[in-house]
């Protein structure tokens, strides 16, 4: 599951999967920097981080800040991550 700030949710792994590929061609040198990990107290992992890259259509960089939260199972595997473009409260 992926959940962007604005309200939109990729549900499954084929929808999740077909979201980062449709991302990765629209802007193939996306990347991440991670600012701070943190550890919730419920398992979750947040974490903030600058999203950077070109997209192909415009041609002009960008640079934003976000954050997410990450959701594990009971075997580690991530179930899920919440993209905010604000500080989440947690």
């Amino acid at each position: 599951r992926y959940e962007l700030p604005g309200g939109t949710v990729y549900d499954g792994a084929d929808e999740v999967m077909q979201y980062w590929l449709d991302g990765r061609t629209m802007v193939p040198d996306q990347r991440n920097e991670l600012i701070e990990l943190t550890h919730l107290e419920d398992g979750d992992v947040l974490i903030e981080f600058w999203l950077r890259g070109t997209p192909v259509d415009t041609g002009e960089p960008f640079e934003v800040r976000l954050w997410a939260i990450f959701g594990f199972d009971d075997a580690d595997l991530i179930t899920g991550e919440r993209v905010y473009v604000q500080p989440p409260a947690n």
